[in-house]
């Protein structure tokens, strides 16, 4: 009985710890680097998009959340990372992270 009420107890703690920075860059590198790139120049080979590009600089953090979460508006199977399991404290990582990339390149 004990060890269910710790385990009930960890798992309702883990439900509300916040997503951290780092969570953010693995996150990035487990889902986003292979298209994007390390730099998130994208992949011209795949065609993936450019994060550093002034669009995508000047999209609002909703609209980068909708691209991540939904596939944004052209509906991208490839990004709706939401009906894939991703929880929106891990969409934010990922927008902070990519604000943060963008903040430390040039386009």
């Amino acid at each position: 009985m004990k060890t269910h009420l710790i385990a009930l107890w960890l798992l309702a703690s883990a439900c509300t710890i916040p997503v951290r920075a780092q969570d953010g860059a693995a996150l990035y590198r487990s889902k986003c680097l292979a298209c994007h790139g390390a730099t998130g120049a994208g992949k011209s080979a795949l065609k993936g998009t450019n994060l550093l590009a002034d669009a995508v600089r000047k999209a609002s953090d909703a609209d980068l959340t909708e691209a991540i979460a939904q596939g944004g508006k052209k509906k991208l199977a490839s990004h709706s990372f939401q009906t894939k399991g991703m929880k929106p404290a891990e969409i934010q990582a990922l927008v902070k992270y990519v604000r943060t990339i963008q903040s430390k390149q040039k386009s």
